[in-house]
């Protein structure tokens, strides 16, 4: 199937939908990003590592004739990353747009649907292109008639600093990180990381002692030995890297728990939200009560900020929230939601930050990038409710 038939059998209506892909697709011409037309077809194993085993649930899956797992792609994001590193511009800055078919298992809804967006890459100037991110996705809305939204924010990178400066063990600075991307309780594992583990031998006695101060590139390559002589490489569905995760975390536990100190900073940190001036002021205060270095991450938002007004937005109708993020692992930075007024739960465009995802594709050198999805049925959806004077 071409990227065009996929379009249009997405679209349903191709004659329907061809003035707002006009309006779309131009909007991100004039901005000066090439439209990319990655192939249907990819490779599984990017999106099964970047997003885990859950996903596999809802890929579209097949096998080729070597054994190599594709799929029919389930985003855009990683297919237009994959063709960039593949392409001469690699390393170099570039701006790509895309609308097209994409294919995911969504439990009684179709399982084929359209996402447009656009990826930038290779700019140095991160405040800058974040605001330009946000900036295009306000324009987008109104390819769809939609002009007033809620802007909502958040900076992972934020986060990520203020464990740095805890000087908290890497075990738990991945684990507080995996959750607060993944969105689950983040303040009921704290809790649970405060409280110390009973002493007492167990099976695994043994491991956890030859653990003990271990990094996790030691605790993975000792977890693979002893898994290699057992003869396996999952156990209950486990991976190697999630067994010698959870005996780090085992091992860590059992020295002392998470420090309160650093508890009561958590969560003053976590509570922040609302204005981003005001945040900012907050962000400050706490890093000088705390005696945290937090300056390069908070001067970094601050920037942000100020190219988002430097373009229009109006920053004080922008919701900032520190605990705010978007679900996924590769996340690094600056992430943000537009949601039409009044819905809380269904975003009509998503993005964000992702820096490391490059060099997980298989770059050499880190590469800046950042992007957005904009979310084709939502939109048309709040669209045609704006232009009946109603909601959805």
């Amino acid at each position: 199937m071409t990227e065009a038939a996929a379009t249009r059998s997405a679209s349903g209506s191709a004659a329907e939908s061809a003035s707002w892909a006009d309006a779309l697709l131009a909007s991100f011409a004039q901005a000066g990003y090439l439209r990319a037309e990655p192939a249907i077809l990819q490779p599984a194993e990017p999106f099964l590592d970047l997003s885990g085993e859950d996903i596999r649930k809802s890929l579209y899956l097949t096998t080729d004739a070597t054994g190599e797992e594709l799929c029919l792609r389930p985003d855009l994001t990683i297919p237009v990353a994959r063709d960039y590193l593949a392409s001469p511009r690699a390393g170099q800055p570039a701006g790509f747009s895309y609308l097209g078919a994409v294919f995911r298992y969504r439990w009684g809804r179709p399982g084929e649907f359209l996402q447009a967006g656009i990826e930038s890459f290779g700019r140095q100037d991160r405040a800058a292109a974040d605001a330009e991110m946000l900036a295009l996705a306000l324009e987008a809305t109104t390819a769809f008639g939609l002009t007033d939204v809620e802007i909502r924010t958040g900076d992972v990178a934020l986060f990520n600093a203020l464990l740095e400066a805890l000087d908290l063990y890497p075990v738990w600075r991945r684990r507080l990180i995996k959750d607060f991307n993944r969105k689950v309780s983040l303040i009921d594992d704290i809790e649970r990381l405060t409280l110390k583990t009973t002493p007492g031998r167990n099976e695994y006695e043994g491991v956890l002692a030859a653990l003990a101060g271990s990094d996790r590139k030691a605790a993975l390559a000792l977890v693979t030995d002893l898994m290699s002589i057992a003869g396996t490489t999952n156990v209950g569905g486990r991976t190697v890297a999630e067994i010698a995760d959870r005996f780090l975390e085992q091992s860590t536990l059992k020295g002392g728990a998470l420090p309160r100190d650093a508890v009561d900073v958590i969560k003053r940190f976590l509570s922040i939200a609302g204005d981003p001036d005001d945040a900012i002021a907050q962000l400050r205060a706490l890093a000088n009560d705390a005696g945290l270095d937090l300056a390069a991450a908070i001067d970094q938002f601050e920037s942000r900020v100020g190219f988002m007004a430097a373009r229009g937005i109006d920053t004080h109708n922008t919701r900032f929230s520190t605990s705010f993020g978007r679900g996924l692992d590769y996340y690094t930075g600056f992430e943000f939601e537009l949601h039409a007024k009044g819905n809380g739960a269904e975003p009509l465009i998503a993005g964000g930050r992702y820096d490391g995802l490059m060099t997980q594709l298989g770059s050499a050198t880190p590469i800046p990038a950042v992007g957005f999805s904009v979310w084709i049925e939502a939109m048309t959806k709040h669209g045609k409710a704006a232009a009946r004077g109603g909601a959805a």
